[in-house]
């Protein structure tokens, strides 16, 4: 009868614990019901990169969190479709002032601009990204 009770005090805690694990942490639904794993990666601190998604449903935007360079990212099921490319490879602050977290990326209601800022100095760029090259760019807002 002790085992028995010492079993059942265990699958109860077990299971206790386990009905608390959040699963809102890792995916969260948005106002049109679509999942946004992007938004799960933002809750993590010190994280160097993150994929933001687009509009369009093959395209993200990769951001490296510590110095504002940025990818252009699109996946597929055919090879010759799947590419990285960058958005912009210069660091938009020095190697010294670099830190994890310190940008983040805002989608506007245009789906081909984002705008990105700078979380400790308020600086911010508008992002525009397209599947044309001469259209891609990122411009400071003064």
């Amino acid at each position: 009868m002790k085992y028995f009770i010492l079993f059942l005090t265990c699958i109860l805690i077990f299971s206790n614990t386990y009905s608390n694990t959040n699963l809102n942490e890792y995916l969260i639904a948005k106002d049109d019901n679509t999942l946004n794993i992007a938004d799960t990666v933002n809750k993590h601190v010190g994280v160097s990169y993150k994929l933001y998604p687009t509009q369009n449903m093959w395209t993200f935007i990769k951001l490296n969190t510590r110095n504002g360079r940025m990818w252009l990212v699109q996946y597929s099921l055919d090879d010759s479709s799947r590419f990285e490319t960058y958005l912009n490879l210069i660091p938009l602050v020095e190697k010294e002032k670099e830190r994890n977290g310190r940008f983040n990326l805002y989608p506007t209601e245009n789906m081909w601009t984002f705008i990105l800022l700078d979380q400790l100095n308020g600086k911010l760029w508008q992002v525009q990204w397209s599947g044309e090259r001469k259209n891609i760019g990122v411009w400071p807002i003064d």
